[in-house]
């Protein structure tokens, strides 16, 4: 264990109160254990995933019979196996911009029949991209169904590099499917391969984008995300107001066009309206124009994971239909969240994060607000059990995955920016991912109760 605050004497002196204590979860990714027991928690948790195979839920782990050329599972591996074939110069100088040809296979896997199809492969992320393992985005010639998700054409594959649990960015698409919010993406973790080489864990993650199976904005709707000018690219249409950068990702617009000055004036009296005097006036104030539900649940879901991205600055997305208010959402982008930064005291689990933020400044002058917000928080506490044992199966999933993933990056036991602490193993960093979340639904609970 390293750079962490945690000593050996705390981490056995006592159980949270939580299902998990004493289960076989917490017995296997429990760090509360004697040192003795480590050595038999393996086998033990092998043993435990076989009895689980038997089950049909989603979040219980299946391990199926491997067949050579029928099936996706790696060795020793309950993940899917996906094999993107592609020539090795034009994997060796991917880029962002530029999408290569490749052919994609899936096997036979749980009750998801076998997948061939040709792809076009591209590089994709800001500061990801600059990491060994790379994020990938790729696309079919129709709409696909991957692995049991909704068909549609472009796919996100994500590295979880810096994230050494692999599990936030899942963590908090969880808290978005308990929400408010009107779609959040759905993914599945796959062993992925080029050429047949191992590649690593990834997560294979719908995209943001415009489409009946994602962002619904109607015919003639937006789809808008608050960025920095440094994120975008030369192609990029975008509405800068007096505190924000609005990039358009949705529809394709030409400036000066009637429907780019449309969302223009809209966006820009969103802001004048949530400044003005008449702020609370449920007619002339921010109500008028921003959904109040979709912005309290975007807002607590953010403010409990202290994500870096969301105070305004980035991944920060928003949509509306035409007649309608500027919804929040669709969520994106944890993996420099639940404590997983080593600057502006993200690591902490006391204090607000983003409540003096940007909007939220002035929203939470608002009686209303407040409220709303004490409600909708109290809502997600009583999920906080079952996101933590969720987290618990999803990281007993990936057991077999993540130990080729950290013996082909060596991530494990070493800094990796930004991380606030790292650990010598897998199950002390899912470990410390749970714990955090639960000391920081704690603080807020107390601090909620007093606003």
């Amino acid at each position: 264990m390293k750079n962490t605050p945690h000593t050996n004497e705390e981490l056995m002196s006592s159980c949270h109160e939580t299902s998990l204590c004493g289960s076989p979860y917490y017995l296997i990714y429990g760090s509360r254990i004697p040192f003795y027991l480590r050595y038999l928690r393996i086998l033990f948790g092998l043993l435990l995933l076989l009895i689980m195979s038997c089950g049909n839920d989603d979040d219980v782990l299946h391990v199926e019979d491997s067949k050579i050329g029928e099936t996706t599972l790696s060795p020793q591996s309950s993940l899917a196996k996906m094999n993107i074939s592609v020539e090795p110069s034009a994997l060796a100088n991917l880029t962002k911009k530029t999408y290569v040809n490749a052919q994609l296979s899936i096997g036979q896997w749980k009750e998801y029949d076998n997948l061939v199809s040709p792809i076009e492969i591209r590089g994709r992320g800001n500061s990801t991209w600059g990491f060994p393992k790379k994020p990938f985005q790729f696309r079919f010639p129709d709409k696909v169904e991957v692995l049991g998700l909704p068909k549609d054409k472009k796919w996100i594959l994500l590295a979880n590099y810096t994230d050494k649990s692999m599990l936030r960015i899942e963590l908090g698409f969880l808290f978005g499917q308990r929400s408010l919010l009107e779609w959040t993406p759905e993914n599945k973790f796959v062993d992925l391969y080029f050429n047949e080489d191992f590649h690593g864990t990834y997560q294979v993650v719908q995209k943001v984008e415009e489409s009946n199976n994602r962002v619904d904005i109607g015919e003639d709707g937006y789809l808008l995300e608050i960025d920095q000018m440094s994120g975008l690219s030369s192609d990029d249409v975008y509405v800068r107001t007096e505190r924000n950068l609005y990039n358009i990702k949705e529809p394709e617009l030409q400036v000066d066009s009637e429907a780019y000055t449309y969302i223009q004036n809209y966006l820009s009296q969103m802001e004048e309206a949530i400044w003005s005097e008449d702020f609370l006036d449920p007619e002339l104030g921010y109500q008028k124009h921003l959904d109040i539900d979709s912005m309290v649940d975007w807002y607590l879901i953010n403010e409990i994971s202290r994500n870096t991205d969301s105070k305004f600055f980035t991944s920060v997305f928003l949509h509306k239909k035409r007649g309608e208010k500027i919804k929040m959402g669709p969520l994106w982008d944890f993996d420099l969240a639940f404590g997983n930064v080593d600057y502006n005291d993200n690591h902490m689990t006391d204090g607000f994060f983003l409540k003096n933020e940007g909007w939220m400044v002035r929203l939470f002058e608002d009686p209303v607000f407040v409220e709303r917000a004490k409600e909708r928080f109290l809502h997600f506490y009583e999920y906080k059990d079952d996101l933590k044992n969720i987290v618990r199966m999803r990281a007993m999933s990936l057991h077999e995955s993540q130990i080729r993933n950290y013996e082909k990056w060596g991530t494990l036991g070493r800094y990796v920016w930004p991380n606030y602490v790292y650990f010598d193993t897998y199950e002390e960093e899912v470990d410390y991912l749970v714990d955090w979340v639960d000391d920081r639904f704690e603080w807020l609970k107390g601090a909620f109760e007093e606003l």
